[in-house]
């Protein structure tokens, strides 16, 4: 009889769906598939909200599936919570989606000897692509991605230098962890405010006001930068220039198609895994006008390089741009995230961390696309 492979997936399962058959048919094809489901708990930590299927009753499901041979939850935490599982099941292959696969997984199965394989997200038999968020609902509310200048959108930055913050608004493509620098705070705000999508009506950046105004009532002590809510309102490429208040004193926004269209071409995303809960970026800072001139003169050679389409500058200028930020503030990246980075250098031209780093989202910009990346999609003018 025929020795089948053993294949290893992982992930939430909550909400059932077309897609999740066809993941598991996938595996199915290349062997024995045993599914490790995250526990409620990690999940809740992951994504800031329970799933809307108790752990036992996911297992429960999957295990009706003749897809899968075996159901098992997982008992570690963070996003790589299947340690254990892995090493009581010994699998030949390790399967994941394009948008879960992380360089973390990729180096626990180096280490183990066990073949590390990524499938494309593709809708199935003339199917829908479908995802747990899109089932929950159907929410265009858009993140942000700052490509150059973060923290000079606060005042105890930008008031040793004035200096700019570049935001780009993203389609919700897919759900971004929670705690990973792409607003996702922000963006539970707006959907507070105006539940699955920004009101086409008025004033942009009026609007952007309102969101900031509603995330940060009177008395906040730890203000979340305006670049959050003006980078999920304001669609296109933003440049706003800030000088020592919270809101910018000027906005520059660039909605010209070819260089949007040129922005995303060079633009790729690898997931890293969000901020612990206890993360500080706040500790053993050392925020003074040097520091904050060369994350300001960073920002706006950045701003330069893309309005020339130069990507090598873009990449020169985006690398500058995070080490002017880590000079500042250097719990944003520690060795194990600089060991990440170190995997990438030879195919990207910069890198930096999403927002406040700690985890997150490697954001790197290349000349030629990066395996196993994430590529977004910029939120036009027209669709707001």
């Amino acid at each position: 009889m025929e020795n089948k492979k053993k294949i290893m997936v992982t992930g939430c399962f909550d909400l059932m769906h077309s897609g999740h058959v066809a993941f598991l048919k996938e595996a199915a094809a290349l062997g024995e598939v045993y599914a490790c489901i995250g526990n409620d708990e990690n999940v809740f930590q992951l994504k800031g909200r329970y799933p809307v299927t108790p752990q036992d009753e996911r297992k429960y499901m999957l295990e009706a599936l003749s897809a899968v041979k075996e159901v098992r939850i997982n008992s570690g935490m963070g996003i790589i919570d299947f340690v254990k599982e892995m090493d009581e099941i010994k699998p030949d292959i390790f399967l994941v989606n394009e948008d879960g696969a992380t360089p973390a997984k990729a180096a626990l199965c180096k280490e183990r000897g066990i073949e590390y394989q990524i499938f494309k997200r593709l809708p199935h038999e003339n199917l829908p692509t479908r995802s747990t968020t899109s089932l929950r609902t159907e929410c265009q509310i858009p993140f942000r991605v700052d490509l150059a200048g973060g923290w000079l959108d606060q005042p105890f930055v930008s008031k040793h230098y004035a200096g700019s913050v570049l935001t780009i608004s993203i389609e919700p493509t897919l759900e971004f962890n929670n705690r990973s620098g792409m607003a996702s705070s922000t963006r539970k705000k707006a959907i507070e405010l105006w539940r699955t999508e920004i009101p086409n009506v008025g004033d942009k950046e009026k609007l952007a006001k309102i969101l900031f105004t509603y995330e940060n009532p009177p008395g906040t002590k730890e203000v979340a930068g305006s670049q959050d809510a003006l980078g999920i309102v304001l669609p296109g490429l933003n440049k706003l220039n800030y000088a020592g208040d919270y809101w910018p004193n000027s906005i520059e926004s660039v909605h010209d198609e070819s260089l949007l269209s040129w922005i995303e071409q060079h633009i790729f995303l690898v997931t890293l895994g969000p901020r612990n809960s206890t993360y500080s970026v706040l500790d053993n800072t050392n925020i003074n006008e040097a520091n904050a001139k060369a994350l300001a003169d960073a920002t706006e050679n950045c701003w330069k390089a893309i309005l020339a389409k130069n990507v090598v500058d873009f990449g020169a200028a985006f690398k500058a741009s995070f080490e002017a930020q880590i000079a500042m503030f250097p719990n944003m990246a520690d060795s194990s995230i600089f060991e990440q980075i170190e995997q990438y250098k030879d195919v990207a031209l910069g890198w930096k961390l999403s927002g406040a780093g700690g985890g997150g989202y490697l954001t790197m910009i290349a000349d030629k696309p990066i395996e196993n990346a994430i590529q977004i999609k910029i939120r036009r003018k027209d669709t707001l």
